[in-house]
Order: C-alpha cells, then sequence, then structure tokens
C-alpha cells in the first residue's frame, strides 16, 4: 500500500515529506542560492519570548554537530538576535568573492551561522526595521546565502505568530518545528496559539521542549520547582504531541551562553530531541 493510501490528511502531526506539503517556488517559496544544499529544516519556535527558544536552537545545533552532522542555523529572531553571542561570534558577515552570496560565519565546531548582528555595523545597534523589511531578510538569509551541504538547518524563530514566523512557514521547506515552552501555567494558552498555527500551516510538530523545568538541589539532588508546577504532560496529551525534554536550571549552561562557548555544554536532556529530529 502507497504512503498516500495511507495518509491521515493530518499533516500537523505527520514528518512524511511528502509532494502535499512541499513548498511551492512559484508562490511564496524561495528557492536557495545556487551551490547550496539543505537537506531538512527544522524550525524552534515558542508563543512567547523569554522561555529559551534561542538556547534550545544552539544546543540542538551542537548535539547534532557533535553526531557528524553538517548543522547551520539561520537566526530569523532579526530584533533579537542571539545565536552568535552564544556561540562567539562578533565578525561582520563576509561575502562570496564576486560579491552575490552571503558566506555564513563557522563556529568552533563547524556549525554555520547567519543572523542580523552580522550585517550590523556595530552588535548593539538595534534592529528598527517594520515587518516587510524583516520578513525580507529572513528570505535573503536562506536564498542568498551559501549554505554548504547543510543536513540540518535549525531556524531560530521570533516568538509568537506574526510576520516573522509566516514567512518562515510560506518561504522555507520547514520539515518540522519544536515547540519551546516554560513550567508556567499561563504558557499553556500561548503554546495552544504556537500549535495551532503550525497545525494551519500544515508545518509537523515534532514536540514539545520544556526550559527551566526544575533546579535540582547540588546537596540532596532534589527537585526543585521555581516556576510552579510544570504543566506540559497535559499539554502534550491535549495535542497529541510527545514531550521531547525537560532542560533544568544549570548556571554552568547559562555561563557557557554568556561566554560564547555554548558549544562545549553538556545537553544529555535534548537526546530524545535530536532522535525525533533525525526520524525525519
Amino acid at each position: 500500500m502507497s504512503a498516500s493510501e495511507n495518509c491521515s490528511h493530518d499533516c500537523g502531526s505527520c514528518t512524511a515529506n511528502c509532494d502535499s506539503r512541499k513548498v511551492d517556488k512559484s508562490s511564496f517559496g524561495v528557492a536557495l542560492s545556487q551551490g547550496s544544499s539543505v537537506k531538512k529544516v527544522i524550525g524552534v519556535v515558542s508563543g512567547k519570548g523569554g522561555v529559551g527558544k534561542s538556547l534550545v536552537t544552539s544546543l540542538m545545533a551542537c548535539r547534532l554537530r557533535a553526531k557528524n552532522y553538517r548543522v547551520g542555523i539561520l537566526d530569523a529572531d532579526i530584533t533579537g538576535p542571539s545565536i552568535p553571542r552564544a556561540f562567539g561570534i562578533h565578525e561582520p558577515v563576509a561575502v562570496t568573492p564576486d560579491g552575490t552570496l552571503l558566506l555564513p560565519a563557522v563556529t568552533a565546531t563547524g556549525i554555520e551561522v547567519m543572523s542580523s548582528n552580522m550585517v550590523l555595523e556595530h552588535e548593539t545597534d538595534p534592529v528598527i526595521w517594520r515587518g516587510p523589511v524583516i520578513a525580507g531578510a529572513v528570505k535573503q538569509f536562506w536564498g542568498e546565502t551559501l549554505w554548504r551541504d547543510i543536513d540540518y538547518m535549525m531556524v531560530d524563530m521570533p516568538p509568537g505568530t506574526g510576520d516573522v514566523p509566516l514567512t518562515v512557514f510560506q518561504s522555507l521547506p520547514v520539515n518540522g518545528i519544536i515547540v519551546v515552552t516554560s513550567p508556567q501555567e499561563l504558557v499553556s494558552m500561548i503554546v495552544a496559539k504556537a500549535v495551532n498555527m503550525a497545525k494551519k500551516m500544515d508545518i509537523p510538530i515534532l514536540g514539545l521542549v520544556e526550559n527551566m523545568s526544575y533546579l535540582e538541589c547540588p546537596d540532596c539532588g532534589r527537585r526543585l520547582s521555581l516556576f510552579g508546577t510544570s504543566h506540559i504532560e497535559e499539554t502534550a496529551e491535549e495535542y497529541g504531541i510527545p514531550v521531547l525534554a525537560q532542560i533544568p536550571i544549570r548556571p554552568e549552561i547559562a555561563g557557557a551562553v554568556d561566554e560564547g562557548t555554548v558549544e562545549y555544554a553538556a545537553a544529555d536532556f535534548l537526546d530524545a530531541a535530536v532522535e525525533a529530529v533525525e526520524r525525519l
């Protein structure tokens, strides 16, 4: 029996890369530049800011790179870019010798990164752009950058369900998304918005990752819920999607991000999330 005969027509919970969900390049889709190759695109989304979306993007990229995959990060959080800082990237963007394409920065372990911070004169300059310009920058980072043989492209999206997430979903061939959340009860409602947007856009949801889940006491090992009792299992069950990880609060991880050495932070708690991406 063919895959189409088994199709449930629920693309939001399916990871098959069938013809029905391929990007239509004649409409909104943006093609890669000549010489570029990206096999799988994973979006990292959240319904609100401050839950650790960029942290999850960075750690996931590092875990995939540690398994010898060629990994790229497209930082689509144009007005709040934090990916370069996490990897210790402070140099401006470079271009190909003929000046036609952008060249992503390459981190210490070989992860390719493109971010708006790399096109600013000073990395602390604010990005005061309107929505269409921001959306255009995301398309440029995808279609006018030389991405070399990337196995997995992680896309760090801005929070919410506005212009940029819509641009990414319509313009890039997104194979799946990871939804990042935190333990607060209010967040479950906001997660629902991100999940429902993905389903409306026929984007497969790989699962939920909860950040700041608990703090482990260094003396007794007891898990302390600093931000209240987690509701991620209930949320996951309600929408029929798996919980991929619950990330603990670890000062050494925050320190590594601040110091630009996130590539050397231990993140074994993301093993299930990495496996979900590999199954695509």
